[in-house]
């Protein structure tokens, strides 16, 4: 059991709160393999030079990243007063959602399963 007043054990938890800006989709309706391939490309590079990787990038997973990389720029620019210059990728990552499952009809009267999986995609900035 912690000590102390309520408040004061929330204002301990917030203390260690992690400052740095970030972006989180979740329930994204691409796979965590096919999430990976993209930002595997991504991570480590500064937001400009990702971008244009994004941009050029023929997987369907790179535009719904490049909507969320846009997101974390702005969250740094207005909530952090962060210069968007200075900003690079320090970490994204892809862990895995809920996998719908849904029922395809096969040859004689048997049901194949087809599952189609999500996945919750997070990218965290930092200033160098």
């Amino acid at each position: 059991m912690a000590k102390g007043h309520r408040s004061q054990i929330k204002r301990e938890r917030n203390a260690n709160k992690d400052t740095r800006p970030s972006a989180k989709l979740s329930y994204a309706r691409v796979s965590v393999q096919k999430a990976c391939f993209v930002l595997d490309a991504i991570r480590g590079k500064d937001v400009q030079t990702a971008l244009a990787i994004l941009a050029y990038n023929p997987r369907y997973a790179s535009s719904i990243i490049k909507k969320l990389l846009e997101s974390a720029i702005a969250n740094a620019e207005n909530n952090n007063g962060m210069n968007r210059d200075n900003l690079y990728i320090e970490e994204c990552y892809a862990n895995k959602g809920p996998t719908m499952k849904r029922v395809h009809p096969r040859a004689q009267g048997r049901a194949y399963r087809i599952e189609k999986r999500t996945s919750h995609i997070t990218v965290v900035l930092n200033e160098r």
